[in-house]
């Protein structure tokens, strides 16, 4: 795969969606405390602490996975807001259903801190696509570049 700063873009296309499961309330009380789903709070944790990445020590995956240093402080500060609520629950943490950290007092600081890495990593993404694109990349892969001026036209106009 080709790819505008990260070694690892197989590993982001896990670490994004886990960040925007973070920073979305509604999607973790229809998702993840729906049992019929697979998706749930230790899921993403899993994702972002364990599996690609790791938010509370994410300096070594700039370049892997995280795209700049904003990137890595962000995710280091969802590392430590996480880290915090997992404190405040306690021994009880591992056994915990996901209720408890969603209704935890500090969960608002890991939603917070998620959204705004989520913003960052979307609009690094979406710059990574524009270079992407200007360097003559396109989809599906071997498309030869449209050269007919209808790029811009839309459906119906």
């Amino acid at each position: 795969m080709i790819d505008h700063g990260i070694a690892l873009p197989y590993y982001r296309l896990h670490v994004v969606p886990a960040v925007v499961a973070l920073a979305s309330p509604t999607w973790q009380r229809e998702v993840w405390l729906d049992p019929d789903q697979f998706e749930d709070l230790d899921y993403t944790v899993h994702v972002l602490f364990d599996d690609f990445c790791d938010a509370s020590n994410p300096l070594p995956w700039l370049g892997q996975c995280l795209r700049s240093e904003e990137e890595v402080e962000l995710m280091a500060r969802l590392g430590a807001a996480y880290g915090a609520v997992q404190d405040s629950v306690g021994a009880a943490g591992a056994a915990a259903r996901d209720e408890v950290y969603l209704d935890s007092p500090g969960w608002p600081a890991v939603v917070a801190a998620a959204a705004r890495l989520a913003q960052v990593l979307v609009s690094n993404d979406h710059s990574a696509l524009s270079k992407l694109h200007d360097a003559g990349y396109r989809w599906p892969l071997g498309a030869e570049p449209a050269t007919s001026g209808t790029e811009d036209q839309r459906v119906g106009s």
